[in-house]
This record gives C-alpha cells, structure tokens and sequence, in this order.
C-alpha cells in the first residue's frame, strides 16, 4: 500500500478529501502548508490527521463557499477556518494569523498523497512552531507537539540550532557529542 492508500484507509477518505482541497486552493491565489504536515515533508514523518493551510487573505471569502461546494462542513473561529468532511478524519485548518501571510512568498513544492503541494520554508516552519510553542493561550498538549516538532527538525538540521530557542537546544545534543 502507498502512504496515500494508508492514509485513505485510516482517515475514511482523509487523502480523497486532501486531493479536492488542493484542486480548490490552487484555483486561487498562493496557498501553503505549514504546521505538522509540513515538518513531514522535511523529517521522518509522524502520523497525524491535520492540515494547517495559509492562504492569501484576500482570498478566504471566495475560498469558504467553494469548499462548502465541495461537500466540506465549514466553521469559522476568530483566528482560524475550519473545513472537514463528514465521515472523514481529516481535518483542515486554514490560519488567519497575519504573521503567517509572509510565508506565502518562500515555498517549496512537495509531494503529498500523490498531490504537488506548496509548503513553507523550513525556515519558516520553523518560526511558526516557535510562534505556536510559546503561545500559552494554546492547550499545552498543542505546545508539547510544536515542542517534539522542533526537536525533530534540530536532529535532522542541526545547522538551524542558532534558530531554535535555548530551551530545545539543550534537549538536543550536538551531533557528535
């Protein structure tokens, strides 16, 4: 079985629900993927149901009824969109933070279930996640997977220590040490 067949398998249709996304948001202005999904695409991937997306603001309002179109349940929150489809595991969840706005201009292209998909830059993936762990308005079990998110990224780019907060670097050692 392919990683997209798995993925379909478990979620009830998650990588379907994925594919029509993708085809949705790239009728519209630039899109990526930040989040979990994104670290994925940089280091050993870890299971998990979400997709967190940016979008161009201005293109939100025209993005929701098409989803609605497509069979998603849309529900909208003060800095978040919410889109999932019935029966289905996945969930999607589109950042309305401004700070996120700006990743929209370093991206990479990157295949996921079976989809060419725009995903921010590590970098950016980066300050994102330290942005998410050290919101403490975020449920702390939130925090602990943009945490373990981090880690993972330094075991694999220890180049980007001089990025990572203090704290994650003393949780993980130095290659070679």
């Amino acid at each position: 079985m392919t990683a997209t067949e798995v993925f379909e398998s478990v979620t009830g249709s998650g990588g379907s629900d994925f594919a029509r996304l993708v085809r949705i948001l790239n009728q519209h202005g630039p899109w990526c993927l930040i989040g979990g999904l994104a670290v994925n695409c940089y280091v050993e991937p870890v299971y998990m149901l979400g997709a967190d997306v940016v979008i161009a603001a201005s293109e939100l309002e025209r993005i929701k009824p098409e989803l609605s179109e497509a069979g998603f349940a849309v529900q909208e929150f003060p800095h978040s969109l919410k889109a999932t489809m019935p029966g289905s595991e996945l969930r999607i969840q589109f950042s309305l933070d401004p700070h996120y706005q700006e990743f929209l201009t370093s991206t990479e292209l990157r295949e996921i279930f079976d989809e060419p998909v725009p995903v921010a830059s590590l970098p950016n993936i980066v300050r994102g996640k330290i942005w998410a762990w050290t919101d403490e308005k975020r449920r702390p079990t939130k925090r602990k997977k943009d945490e373990l998110d981090l880690m993972r990224i330094l075991e694999a780019y220890p180049e980007l220590r001089e990025m990572m907060p203090q704290e994650i670097g003393e949780q993980v050692p130095e290659p070679g040490m």
